[in-house]
């Protein structure tokens, strides 16, 4: 059984959803700002290939090689990470404008319906007068 989307709705603490997007937003622009301003690693000097390195090797052209192996990973890991910060930070602003946007429906649509009971009363009122 499907449930209702008026009850869905009525069931979600909006002055709490309300209230926490700017945090939210807050926490994601930090987040955004922090994985900026710490410098991607710089590439090594031997290119951005990856080399096949054997775990078991421990000479030291072995742990040069490792070394670089290593440092081509951190640097791509931080790339996807700084994506994903930035990923985070605009999905954070989208979901504060839509928080604004459902929490301005909320009060149109909240006197829509004060203006139809109105409506309503007056035209009761209108049938209940021409009767008698």
């Amino acid at each position: 059984m499907a449930i209702p989307w008026l009850v869905v709705l009525q069931s979600v603490p909006w002055a709490q959803v309300i209230s926490n997007a700017p945090k939210v937003a807050e926490g994601a622009k930090k987040l955004w700002n922090t994985v900026a301003r710490n410098g991607a690693p710089a590439d090594p000097s031997t290119g951005r290939a990856r080399a096949e390195v054997n775990p078991a090797d421990a000479t030291p052209q072995g742990l040069q090689v490792r070394l670089a192996a290593l440092e081509v990973t951190v640097s791509d890991l931080h790339a996807q990470m700084l994506a994903s910060s930035e990923l985070i930070k605009a999905l954070a602003e989208q979901n504060t404008q839509l928080v604004a946007r459902v929490e301005a429906n909320r009060v149109r649509a909240l006197r829509i319906g004060v203006a139809l009971v109105v409506v309503a009363v007056i035209a009761i009122a209108g049938v209940v007068m021409s009767v008698t």
